[in-house]
């Protein structure tokens, strides 16, 4: 088993790591700058995914991420292998899968504030598209499919297409029967009419689709509520990694919010190995912070919960302990009937006592007064 699994891991890194074929430049790559001085985000000190850390970091799990490829360079992302299904070369040009991969998988480096929730995570880049939050579904498919023939444990789609598509549809009915965890944003409302409407692959039965919480924990204007959510992720003034080896600050969208979920996943199936993917995306939900009304899923994804929670349901079902079996004959003794005559002799043996008692400090009264008068009677008045 150890053998074939390190034969795995060469294959992937094989693949991931050859050439793209004839490879052309796109039309646009000039990602917007980023800073390199950041303050700890809001998101960070919410989730504090550095309390599970003594627990796991998520090392042994496989993250990949779907989307426009990521900055190799970057000081705070280590990528263990990519792949480039665009044809295009590896550089990520817009930036957004790079910041991606920094929420799952940032490394903790001293004098930098913003760290990733799953740190210790295998992580697999996958290029399919230069368009922030789109693609192109035959290269999303193939790169679902790929993905989940390098055995990732975890595969996140910060992608949000209008229609479902059937090759999209199979593939991640394909990820979801090989036992991986899939993540999608549930998508952003449109800014054109604002009418909500189903995102894919979210709306997907098994895919766990991601909202949007901003600051004050509440559904962001912008996430999208027409589809089944299943839980809330920080999705609005979002701080991450960028292009450039440099950070990116005020954020928005749900596919910002999934990979926050994608990592508290790895995290979770690091903890639980034997735990399918249906059941890590229970786990995520029942143990979330609670639902706020229409869009918010099971509330607010809690990487402490996920990981610490007891839940006796996964063990089977949760019995009551039966009742205790009568104690046998003989174990506590019984109280011995009253003795009546016990009591009255005592009763006759104390009165005679104090009877005793009476007529002794009687005769040492009169006896002296006796001898005084020489036993002669007193004189009447």
């Amino acid at each position: 088993m150890i053998v074939r699994g390190l034969l795995a891991g060469m294959l992937a890194t094989q693949v991931l790591t050859a050439p793209a074929a004839a490879v052309r430049a796109p039309e646009v790559c000039d990602p917007p700058r980023g800073t390199l001085a950041v303050a700890e985000p809001w998101a960070q000190r919410r989730l504090d995914p550095k309390r599970v850390w003594p627990i796991t970091r998520g090392e042994g799990v496989t993250v990949a991420v779907i989307d426009s490829g990521v900055d190799l360079t970057h000081p705070s992302l280590r990528v263990a292998g990519k792949a480039d299904l665009t044809g295009t070369g590896y550089r990520d040009c817009i930036g957004h899968g790079t910041a991606v991969a920094g929420i799952i998988a940032a490394q903790h480096l001293k004098g930098v504030a913003f760290h990733g929730v799953a740190p210790g995570v295998r992580l697999l880049s996958f290029k399919q598209t230069n368009e922030e939050r789109k693609g192109n579904p035959e290269l999303l498919a193939k790169a679902i499919k790929t993905a989940t023939d390098l055995k990732s444990d975890v595969i996140n789609l910060s992608i949000e297409m209008e229609a479902d598509d059937p090759r999209i549809r199979a593939a991640v009915a394909y990820a979801l029967a090989n036992n991986v965890v899939v993540v999608a944003a549930a998508g952003n409302v449109k800014k054109e009419d604002g009418t909500p409407a189903p995102a894919y692959p979210a709306s997907y039965e098994g895919v766990i689709s991601v909202g949007s919480a901003g600051p004050d924990g509440r559904l962001t204007s912008f996430s999208n509520a027409a589809g089944q959510v299943s839980v809330l992720g920080p999705g609005g003034t979002i701080t991450s990694t960028w292009t450039g080896k440099s950070f990116a600050t005020d954020l928005e969208g749900t596919s910002y919010a999934a990979p926050y979920v994608a990592g508290v996943a790895a995290l979770v199936r690091a903890r639980f190995p034997g735990l399918d993917q249906a059941q890590v995306k229970r786990r995520i939900m029942l143990t979330a912070d609670g639902a706020s009304g229409q869009g918010t899923g099971a509330g607010m994804v809690n990487p402490l919960l996920a990981v610490t929670a007891i839940l006796p349901s996964e063990n089977g079902p949760a019995l009551a302990p039966p009742l205790p079996s009568a104690l046998p004959a003989g174990v506590v003794s019984k109280v011995p009937p009253v003795n009546e005559h016990a009591i009255s002799l005592g009763l006759i043996v104390a009165g005679g006592a104090l009877a005793g008692i009476g007529i002794v400090v009687a005769a040492r009264m009169l006896v002296p007064m006796g001898r005084r008068r020489g036993w002669r009677a007193g004189r009447a008045n």
